[in-house]
């Protein structure tokens, strides 16, 4: 640990840090990505660690640019009043940001900061974290949808140990798209029901973690905390100073069997059946450690159809949105390449993908970029993630969905 320490006025107030900041002991105070939203709270860090500080080694990239930063300001004789309004922001990685500048989600990193929110939260400091990781979730889902998509649902076909809060960053990020995108509903709305599925499992975030790699049937114990967990989420939110009627509900009824028409349904119902619907389908994709994940064919299918067998409207719209092959999903093509759907298309039959075997079945190397419009490269089926065998760069991929 190399720790240094920071001026107190460096940090930058309402925007997510760019490091981890530690006190001087090397105690954590707080997570890269954390809102500090007021100079009381900044005040308290600074009691609690009583001096500020940063690990070079675990947030280089960040101090560093800081200190480039202040050198030029220095060489270029920049008056003192400036340099010291400077504040400290996140280091500039070319690697992290697709064409057109756009930056692009840390996926590990917000795997990680999710598991930490909904793992262990504490009253004293769940708001502001919680919020912090639903805004960077939602401005990803409003700026790159299509390479939201692909993280999310890429990660979900074989994610196990960091299951709960990867799928509820899915389901969360699909809900806020088809919600926006196609059911064009209020910005406070999209909040809202982004709010509740983020947080619909947050009562047993660790059981499903340990669900996703057991082998063995469910206890009996097991069962019954499955069964009542969303009394419980909606409980364990209230206590965590969640006061939003509607945010409550739908994560309260989140699994109600409830057919029929959105527009005989109240708001909080109508979130709560776009919430099921999309967890029906991101659960579908999930690998368990007894069972291979459904095609996403299939985990479509699921969501579309409801309880009496009839087309649902909320699934309907989660599926017009997605497509049939959403980003993320491996498809075959009539080229008899296998490729990764990188952005949705035009149609929900006609993706973009990028080819990552030729008809050989041989690896591509770079992947090769495939409009599913035109009839050599129609989609023909999928393909299942255990099939495809070539290690893919999750990132070459995002910059591919910007493209």
């Amino acid at each position: 640990m190399n720790l240094v320490s920071l001026d107190i006025e460096s940090i930058q107030l309402g925007q997510p840090l760019p490091f981890v900041l530690r006190g001087s002991d090397g105690v954590l105070l707080a997570q890269k990505g954390y809102v500090i939203r007021t100079r009381e709270e900044l005040a308290t860090m600074v009691a609690r660690g009583r001096q500020l500080c940063v690990d070079t080694d675990e947030s280089g990239g960040s101090h560093r640019a800081y200190l480039a930063q202040l050198q030029r300001m220095l060489m270029a004789d920049t008056n003192l009043g400036e340099i010291a309004a400077m504040k400290m922001t996140a280091a500039e990685d070319p690697a992290s940001r697709g064409r057109g500048g756009r930056a692009l989600p840390d996926w590990p990193e917000l795997q990680l900061r999710a598991t930490q929110v909904l793992r262990a939260p504490s009253p004293t400091d769940f708001g502001g974290r919680f919020q912090s990781l639903h805004d960077e979730l939602a401005r990803h889902c409003e700026h790159i949808p299509d390479a939201t998509l692909l993280g999310l649902v890429y990660l979900s076909t074989q994610e196990t140990r960091m299951y709960s809060a990867t799928h509820a960053m899915l389901v969360s990020c699909v809900c806020m798209v088809v919600a926006r995108e196609m059911l064009h509903w209020p910005a406070a709305r999209v909040q809202q029901l982004g709010h509740a599925a983020l947080s619909m499992n947050i009562s047993m975030t660790e059981l499903q973690d340990q669900l996703a790699q057991q082998t063995h049937p469910l206890t009996a114990q097991q069962i019954s905390a499955v069964e009542d967990h969303a009394a419980r989420s909606e409980a364990l939110l209230r206590t965590l100073g969640v006061a939003d009627p509607l945010w409550l509900e739908a994560v309260r009824c989140h699994h109600h069997r409830s057919p029929g028409p959105l527009a005989k349904k109240t708001e909080a119902q109508q979130m709560a059946r776009l919430l099921q619907r999309a967890d029906i389908f991101g659960a579908r994709l999930a690998p368990r450690a007894a069972r291979l994940p459904m095609p996403v064919t299939a985990a479509m299918q699921a969501s579309y159809y409801d309880e009496d067998h009839q087309v649902d409207e909320a699934g309907s719209a989660l599926v017009k949105t997605l497509g049939v092959y959403p980003p993320g999903a491996f498809v075959r093509l009539a080229s008899q390449e296998v490729g990764v759907v990188v952005r949705r298309g035009t149609t929900a039959t006609t993706p973009r993908v990028a080819v990552v075997t030729n008809r050989e079945g041989m690896p591509t190397g770079e992947p090769i970029p495939r409009d599913t419009g035109m009839p050599p490269w129609k989609v023909t089926g999928v393909v299942a993630f255990k099939d495809v065998r070539v290690k893919l760069s999750l990132d070459r991929l995002l910059g591919l969905s910007l493209s």
